[in-house]
């Protein structure tokens, strides 16, 4: 199974959610890396389903649109 989704798939489905692994696998960085940002409140907090973290793609393309401009 691929981590990768189209470019567009935030505006066909704005709710997917996705894991860090995906985050990881999209941006490079660790994600630990991540952790600390979020500890930081400069990166979008997690829904959480019991231990399990997802994330929206919406967010997650548009925090990523925010640091490339």
């Amino acid at each position: 199974m691929s981590t990768h989704l189209p470019s567009n798939d935030a505006i066909l489905h704005p709710d997917y959610l996705v894991d860090m692994k995906y985050i990881t696998t999209l941006t490079g960085m660790t994600d630990k890396w991540f952790y600390a940002l979020i500890k930081r409140e400069k990166f979008p907090r997690p829904i959480k389903f019991g231990r399990a973290s997802r994330w929206r793609l919406k967010d997650i393309e548009s925090w990523i649109e925010t640091k490339t401009n």
